[in-house]
C-alpha cells in the first residue's frame, strides 16, 4: 500500500503518469541500470529520460528510508507502551524525516539531563501543575514545600521550583507544535551572521569577517565559504531569529489563564525552554539544512561542469604532442600518434634555472618534423604561459600546419602516480606519464579523464567541502551517463573506461581486457559471454553500449542491442535492403522508407517493436559510428600569444570557457590568468544561474572590461556586439 502512495507522491512532483514510476521503479528494483533503462525500455517507461529516471530512483530511496525511519519510531514507542492510536497517524502521515523526529523526541531514550535528575527527585507532579497552569491551588507556598525532600536533594523551595522548570522546559522543548512553530520563524525570519574570532586573523575570510545575512535567500557559495571559516577556526556562525516573537510563540500556546500563581515559573522555563534547548537544536538543524542544499547545488554545478568537459569533442587523425610544463624539474614532452599511443618523450629546460631556451627550442622542433605533429597540447600549470611563448617560437620556425592549445591538467598528476598508469606506461617516470595524460586528454577527453578521481578534475567550487559521499555518488553517475551516451569500443577501451559501462563492474573490466590481451580482439558481441564474470544480466545491460567497429555482423558496430537484432532485420528486409549496403550509405534507410512510403509506426507494427525502439534502430543503423561529441564545437586552437599587458580595455576576444561558478564563468582568453564573465555580464537579460547560459568548454566571444596587471584580474563581458 505504501508503494503505491510513493507511485502517486512522484508521479505529481515529476508531473508523470503513475504506470510511467511504477514501471521505472520495478526496472530498477530488478537490477536493470539507469542508462539501460533510458535508452533500451523506452516503451515500459514511457520514453522517460535519463534525468527523469535518476529523480525517481532518488525519491523512492528517500521515501523508502522515510517508511524504515517510521516503523523503527513506531516500534520503539509501542514497546513504550505509549503508541495512541492519534500519535500513530500523525507519524503516518508524516512527510518529512524531521516531522518523524518530531514526533518522536518525547519517547526517544535520553542521556541523563536536568528534567531526568528532578525527575528523579520526584518533582514530575509539580512540573505538571505548573505546565497546566493550576488554579485550584488553596496554599501555594506549603504545596511547593512539600516537595521538599532531603533524601532525594530538594533541600528547598527554590530548588523545588527549579527542578519543575527543568521538567517544563525539556517538555516544551520536545513538543512537536512548538518545534515547528519556531522552525518555521527561523526559516523566514533567520539570519545568519559571521564574525572573525580574532580580528587580525580572518585568513581567506574577510568578506565574512563582519556578514550578516537573511537565511531563507542567503547564496549556497555563501553558507559552504562560511562553514569551512567556521571549520578552520576564523569564524564564529550563528543563526539569530527574533527572540521575543519566538518566546511569545511559545507563551501561546500554554497560557490558558493568567491568575494561576505558577505563572511567572512557567514564564521562566519558556524563557529557560527556547534559550537552553530549542534555539540551539534549531539553529543547528537550519544550518545543517542550508548546508545539504548547499551542498547539493555545489554537486549539482560541479556535475554539469563535468558533463560538458567529459563530452568535449575529441580530435580525430592528429599526432599530438603533450608537454607538462614546469621550471626547475623542466618540461616533460611527449608525442602520441592519433590512436594515442605514445612514440617518444624528452625532458627540455627552456625556463629558471637552467634557461636552456634554444635547445628546448630545436628539440622540439626535431620531434615535430620527426613525426609530423599537428597540435601541441600544453598543461595549464606552473610555468604553462612561459611555455607556450616557446611553443609560439617553434611554431613560427616550422614547416607545416602546427598550432597549440592550453589544457585543464588538473588531475594529471593523480593519474601520473594511479596503478593504472604505471600498468599503462611502467617504463615511463610519473612526470612523462602526466604529459601523456595532457595530449591524450586533447584526443579524448572522455577516455582519458575517466582514469581520474572526478573529484580531482577541478571544475567547481568547495569540492572538498561538501558531502564527499553525495558528491562521489553524483560524478560517478555523470560519468557513467556520459560513457553509455558516447559508447565504448570493445576493442581499444580501457578497463577505466569499461568500467563505467551498464553492468559491468572492476573485476568484469579487468577479465574484458585480459581476454582481449590473451585471445585478440573481439569479432562479436556474442563473445563476451565467454569474458569471466559476464552473466545473462551483465550482458543484457553492456552490450547495446559496447561496439565493434569493423565487425562481420553490421549490428555488432551499432547501439542497437542484440535483443532487437531480429527486429533490425525485419526492418532492412522490409525496406528491401541488407547490411552490406547500408553499412557505408545509412542514408539508404530514410530513402528506401520515402520510396515505399513506410512511416516509423508502420515499420514498428511489422518488426514488432514500439515507436521508441524503432525510431532508435533506423538512427543507428543510418549513422553507425556517430559519436554524439564530434556534432560539438572543436576548441581552439592557438598559433599567436596574448600578455596580461596586451589587453586592453574594449578588446573583443575569443575565449573557451573553464570553469562555470554561482557567480559567473572563468574563460580561458590564452593570457596567464583566466578572465571572469560576472552573472551579470554573461547576457542582456537576468541570469540566475550562469550554467543556463554558458558551460565549461564552450567556445565564447568575450569583451574586455578591465584589467588589472598587478593582481592578475581580468573582468571580461559575454555581452558583445555583433
Amino acid at each position: 500500500m505504501n508503494e503505491e502512495k510513493h507511485f502517486q507522491t512522484i508521479a505529481e512532483e515529476q508531473q508523470i503518469k503513475i504506470w510511467q514510476v511504477q514501471k521505472t521503479i520495478e526496472l530498477l528494483d530488478t537490477e536493470n541500470t539507469v542508462p539501460f533503462i533510458a535508452r533500451y525500455r523506452k516503451e515500459m517507461t514511457g520514453n522517460l529520460n535519463e534525468e527523469q529516471i535518476r529523480a525517481i530512483e532518488d525519491r523512492v530511496r528517500s521515501l523508502r528510508v522515510l517508511d524504515a525511519r517510521k516503523d523503527t519510531v513506531l516500534n520503539s514507542i509501542e514497546k513504550q507502551g505509549k503508541l495512541t492510536p492519534e500519535l500513530k497517524q500523525k507519524i503516518l502521515d508524516a512527510t518529512k524525516l524531521q516531522e518523524v523526529e518530531d514526533l518522536y523526541l518525547p519517547y526517544k531514550p535520553k542521556k541523563r539531563t536536568r528534567a531526568t535528575i528532578a525527575k528523579e527527585k520526584g518533582l514530575e507532579p509539580l512540573a505538571d501543575l505548573m505546565l497546566q497552569l493550576a488554579t485550584d491551588v488553596e496554599d501555594y507556598n506549603a504545596l511547593v514545600a512539600s516537595f521538599i525532600d532531603e533524601e532525594k536533594g530538594v533541600h528547598n523551595a527554590e530548588e523545588a521550583l527549579a527542578g519543575a522548570r527543568d521538567i517544563c522546559a525539556e517538555n516544551i522543548s520536545d513538543n512537536a507544535d512548538i518545534r515547528k512553530v519556531i522552525r518555521a520563524i527561523f526559516q523566514e525570519k533567520g539570519v545568519i551572521t559571521s564574525e572573525a574570532k580574532v580580528k587580525e586573523e580572518v585568513g581567506n575570510y574577510e568578506v565574512y569577517a563582519e556578514f550578516s545575512h537573511p537565511a531563507k535567500t542567503i547564496q549556497s557559495y555563501q553558507v559552504l565559504a562560511i562553514n569551512r571559516g567556521d571549520k578552520e577556526g576564523f569564524l564564529k556562525v550563528t543563526v539569530e531569529a527574533p527572540v521575543d516573537e519566538c518566546i511569545a510563540e511559545i507563551e501561546k500556546l500554554y497560557f490558558v489563564n493568567d491568575i494561576s500563581p505558577f505563572l511567572p515559573e512557567l514564564k521562566t522555563a519558556i524563557a529557560d525552554s527556547y534559550q537552553r534547548l530549542i534555539a540551539p537544536s534549531i539553529e543547528r538543524e537550519i544550518r545543517s539544512e542550508l548546508t545539504e542544499k548547499a551542498d547539493e547545488h555545489a554537486i549539482e554545478i560541479f556535475a554539469k561542469n563535468l558533463r560538458n568537459l567529459l563530452m568535449q569533442p575529441p580530435i580525430h587523425g592528429a599526432t599530438i604532442m603533450g608537454i607538462d610544463p614546469g621550471f626547475r624539474t623542466g618540461c616533460k614532452v611527449t608525442v602520441i600518434n592519433p590512436t594515442g599511443k605514445y612514440l617518444e618523450g624528452v625532458a627540455i629546460y627552456p625556463h629558471e634555472p637552467q634557461k636552456q631556451w634554444e635547445q628546448a627550442k630545436t628539440t622540439l622542433l626535431e620531434l615535430c618534423k620527426k613525426h609530423n605533429v599537428q597540435i601541441i597540447s600544453i598543461g595549464n600549470g606552473t610555468a604553462s604561459r612561459e611555455t607556450e611563448s616557446l611553443a609560439i617560437e617553434v611554431i613560427e620556425d616550422y614547416e607545416g600546419d602546427l598550432s597549440y592549445i592550453i589544457v585543464n591538467e588538473a588531475g594529471a598528476s593523480v593519474y601520473s602516480a594511479s596503478p593504472l598508469a604505471k600498468e599503462e606506461f611502467p617504463d615511463l617516470d610519473v612526470a612523462m606519464r602526466g604529459a601523456v595524460s595532457i595530449a591524450r586528454r586533447l584526443l579524448d577527453p572522455l577516455s582519458e579523464l575517466v582514469k581520474i578521481d572526478p573529484k580531482s578534475i577541478g571544475v567547481g567550487l568547495y569540492q572538498h567541502d561538501v558531502n564527499q559521499s553525495k558528491l562521489s555518488q553524483m560524478l560517478d553517475q555523470i560519468v557513467e551517463s556520459c560513457v553509455n551516451f558516447v559508447g565504448v569500443n570493445l576493442n581499444t577501451a580501457s578497463k577505466a573506461l569499461l568500467r563505467y559501462v551498464a553492468g559491468i563492474n572492476s573485476r568484469v573490466a579487468e577479465n574484458i581486457v585480459a581476454a582481449r590481451n590473451d585471445q585478440g580482439e573481439f569479432k562479436n558481441r556474442q563473445q563476451l559471454m565467454d569474458v569471466k564474470g559476464m552473466g545473462d544480466t551483465g550482458f543484457t545491460q553492456c552490450a547495446g553500449f559496447l561496439r565493434i567497429p569493423h565487425a562481420e555482423n553490421f549490428f555488432d558496430m551499432t547501439a542497437v542491442h542484440p535483443e532487437s537484432y531480429s527486429a533490425a532485420e525485419k526492418l532492412l528486409k522490409e525496406l528491401e535492403l541488407d547490411s552490406t549496403a547500408v553499412r557505408g550509405h545509412g542514408e539508404l534507410l530514410e530513402q528506401k522508407m520515402r520510396l515505399k512510403k513506410l512511416s516509423v509506426k508502420q515499420l514498428a507494427e511489422v518488426c514488432g517493436t514500439g515507436i521508441p525502439t524503432m525510431e532508435d534502430i533506423i538512427e543507428s543503423l543510418a549513422k553507425p559510428n556517430l559519436d554524439p561529441r564530434d556534432e560539438l564545437p572543436k576548441p581552439i586552437f592557438r598559433r599567436d600569444v596574448l600578455k596580461i599587458e596586451d589587453l586592453k580595455e574594449g578588446m573583443v576576444l575569443q575565449g573557451t570557457v573553464r570553469n562555470v561558478v554561482d557567480f559567473g564563468a572563468f574563460v580561458d582568453i590564452g593570457v596567464k590568468q583566466d578572465g571572469l564573465v560576472h552573472k551579470s555580464q554573461l547576457a542582456k537579460r537576468f541570469v540566475k544561474q550562469p550554467t543556463d547560459v554558458v558551460s565549461v568548454g564552450q567556445n565564447v566571444k568575450v569583451k574586455v572590461l578591465s584589467v588589472k596587471p598587478e593582481t592578475g584580474r581580468i573582468s571580461l563581458s559575454m555581452i558583445v556586439e555583433n
